[in-house]
C-alpha cells in the first residue's frame, strides 16, 4: 500500500502531462516561461485573488513573503511551533524572531486566544499554519491583526484547496502561500510554490525578490533570491489543476469515510481521536492525521501489517536545538507538545479505495490492541 500514491494520478492525466511538457521542450523557455504565467493566471483565479506569484518552493515563497514585508533582524513574526521547521526557519533565516503562540487542540491551527498577548512593538507579521489541510480561523486573527496594524501570512503549504467560510486558502489575508511539493494536495513533479494577494504594490516586491530583487534586467533596486520557478513543474501543474477540483471533493468524502471507519471501530473509547474540521471548513486533508497513545508500538505494529504511517510533526519548533537559544523549555506549549507525543498520519490520497481504508483502519484498531 502507498501512504500516497502519485502513479494512479499520473496515469490519468499522462496526456496532457506528456504534452504539456513536450511544449516545454519544443520551446525551450525553460525557467519563467509562458507556462508560469498561465499557471499563476489560473491559480489567482482559483483563490480568487488579484495577484499569483509563482515560485521555486513553498519555503521560498515564505521567505519571499517576510522580505517583502521588510521583515529583518529585531523584528518578531508571532507563529505556531507545531508545524514544518520551515515556518520558523525562514523567520529566523532573516534575523527576526520568531513568537510563538499554542494551538488549538481540536484543529492543530494557532489558537486566536493566545496571538494578543504574544503582540509586542517589534512585531512585524503574524504567521498562521492551515496544517494537515485546514484553515486556521483567519476571521479572529485578521481581526486582531487589523486592530494591531499588522500584516497576515498564511502559511498554506498543507490546505490549497480547502475553504474558510467559503472563501479559498490562500485568499484569506494580506499574503497567501502554498507549496506544489509532490505530496502536497496540489504537487508537480518537483519543487514549487505560490504567493497570493490583493496587494499591486507588494505583489510587485514579491516578483522583484523572485528573480534577485531586479526591476529590470540587471538592475537590482532590492536584495532578493533565486525563487524562479521551472517551466516543466508549471507544465504539470496546470495539466493536475483540470482535475483538482475532482480530487479536492474525492480527500473531503475519504476524510469523511475514514470518521465513520473510525467511529466503528472504536466508538467512544478515545482508544483514536479521529480528525475535527470546523463546521464553517472544509479540509483537504493533506494528512490524515488521528491521535492514539503509544504511538512508536502503533507506528511498528502497523508496518508490519503492511500499512505504511507517517508522524507530521515529532516535535514542536520550541523544542529544536536550532532555537535554543529562544529559551522555551518543555511546557511551554504544552498542547503542541501533546500533540507532537500522540499524532500519526494513516495513508491519504484521492485515489484511496474503500479496501484499502477498511484495511488501514482495521490494522489501526490490531495495532492498538483492540
Amino acid at each position: 500500500m502507498d501512504f500516497i500514491d502519485l502513479k494512479t494520478q499520473y496515469r490519468r492525466i499522462k496526456s496532457s502531462v506528456d504534452a504539456r511538457i513536450a511544449r516545454v521542450l519544443e520551446h525551450g523557455q525553460y525557467i519563467l516561461g509562458p507556462e508560469v504565467t498561465e499557471l499563476e493566471n489560473v491559480l489567482a483565479e482559483y483563490v480568487g485573488s488579484r495577484h499569483c506569484v509563482a515560485a521555486s518552493s513553498g519555503t521560498d515563497t515564505l521567505l519571499i513573503a517576510l522580505m517583502a514585508l521588510d521583515v529583518g533582524p529585531g523584528d518578531e513574526v508571532v507563529t505556531v511551533p507545531f508545524t514544518f521547521f520551515a515556518t520558523g526557519e525562514m523567520i529566523a533565516l532573516l534575523g527576526a524572531k520568531p513568537v510563538f503562540v499554542d494551538i488549538d487542540p481540536r484543529t492543530y491551527n494557532m489558537d486566536p486566544a493566545h496571538v494578543e498577548a504574544a503582540i509586542t512593538s517589534r512585531t512585524k507579521a503574524i504567521m498562521p499554519v492551515s496544517l494537515y489541510g485546514q484553515c486556521a480561523d483567519f476571521d479572529a486573527i485578521n481581526a486582531i491583526a487589523d486592530k494591531h496594524g499588522l500584516p497576515v501570512i498564511e502559511d498554506g503549504a498543507q490546505s490549497f484547496g480547502a475553504t474558510y467560510r467559503n472563501h479559498r486558502s490562500c485568499g484569506l489575508s494580506r499574503v497567501g502561500s502554498t507549496s506544489f511539493f509532490p505530496s502536497k494536495p496540489l504537487g508537480g513533479y518537483g519543487d514549487g510554490g505560490a504567493l497570493f494577494t490583493d496587494d499591486d504594490a507588494l505583489a510587485l516586491r514579491m516578483r522583484q525578490i523572485r528573480v534577485h530583487g531586479q526591476d529590470r534586467r540587471y538592475h537590482h533596486p532590492r536584495l532578493g533570491l533565486n525563487g524562479r520557478l521551472d517551466s516543466i513543474q508549471a507544465a504539470v501543474l496546470l495539466a493536475k489543476m483540470e482535475i483538482f477540483q475532482d480530487e479536492v471533493a474525492a480527500r473531503i468524502s475519504l476524510g469523511a469515510r475514514y470518521a465513520e471507519l473510525i467511529a466503528e471501530a472504536f466508538g467512544d473509547t478515545g482508544a483514536v481521536r479521529a480528525p475535527y474540521v470546523e463546521p464553517f471548513n472544509t479540509s483537504v486533508f493533506a494528512q490524515y492525521t488521528v491521535e492514539v497513545e503509544d504511538r512508536d508500538t502503533v507506528e511498528t505494529r502497523m508496518k508490519s501489517l503492511g500499512v505504511p504511517t507517517a508522524v507530521h510533526y515529532p516535535a514542536p519548533l520550541h523544542l529544536q536545538p536550532v532555537f535554543e537559544y529562544l529559551g522555551q523549555r518543555e511546557g511551554s506549549y504544552p498542547v503542541s507538545e501533546a500533540a507532537a507525543r500522540r499524532v500519526i498520519s494513516l495513508p491519504m490520497h484521492p485515489y484511496l479505495t474503500d479496501d484499502a481504508q477498511v484495511e488501514v483502519i482495521h490494522a489501526l484498531k490490531t495495532a492498538i490492541g483492540r
